[in-house]
Formats: structure tokens, C-alpha cells, sequence
């Protein structure tokens, strides 16, 4: 699981170094920043990973998704989101920051049982 939670932290950074374009950069890069620290330091040292920045920062991502939620819930189809790379119209970039949050949301449960399981 280490190896795994190593991955998703260098795709976290990249996500933080993508998003620096961003309209609204300070609160994505800051949140995919946040996810980097919290899924490395679980991959480089489980036992003595802090549980509370996982809980945090999944709480953080979730809450922001459920935000998101009623625009992109029925609203926006998976096909429609990957259609193309480039953003075309408001709908298919709050499906694909709906998406990206649940993922930050998933990695740090992930994380937070990762610890768990390394410690039992």
C-alpha cells in the first residue's frame, strides 16, 4: 500500500502543478498540495503518519464536493466531461472538480486505513 499512496502523492503534486494555470489556483493547488503531504508522508512512514491531515484534508475535499454536487449529479454525463480536453462550458469543469475532490476524498480514507491496518 505504501507503493500505492508514493503514486497517487506524485500524481497529487502534478494535479498542484497543473492546476497553477487555474482561474482559481491558490484553493486547488493548496488542496492537492495538502493531499501530497498527507498520502507521501503515509507512504514514507505509515506507523508515524499523523491521522488527523488525512481526516482533514478527505473532510475538506468532500465537503467542497457536496458543494458541487447538484450541478453535476444528473446534470453533467461522463462521456460529455471527457469529450474533449479543453473546458467547454461551466458544466464540464464542475464535473471534473466534483470528480478530482472525491478522488483527494478516496486516497485519504485510503490513507487514514492504510495507518490503521499498519499499526494493528
Amino acid at each position: 500500500m505504501r507503493v500505492v499512496m508514493g503514486v497517487l502523492a506524485a500524481l497529487f503534486a502534478f494535479a498542484a502543478y497543473l492546476n497553477l494555470n487555474d482561474p482559481d489556483p491558490l484553493q486547488w493547488v493548496s488542496l492537492y498540495l495538502a493531499s501530497t503531504i498527507a498520502a507521501g508522508w503515509v507512504a514514507w512512514n505509515p506507523p508515524r503518519s499523523p491521522r488527523w491531515l488525512p481526516i482533514l484534508v478527505g473532510l475538506a475535499a468532500l465537503s467542497w464536493a457536496a458543494t458541487l454536487a447538484p450541478q453535476v449529479v444528473g446534470q453533467v454525463s461522463w462521456r460529455e466531461m471527457w469529450a474533449s480536453w479543453e473546458m467547454k462550458n461551466a458544466r464540464i469543469e464542475a464535473g471534473r472538480e466534483f470528480y478530482g475532490l472525491l478522488i483527494v476524498a478516496s486516497t485519504m480514507a485510503l490513507a487514514v486505513l492504510t495507518r490503521r491496518l499498519d499499526r494493528a
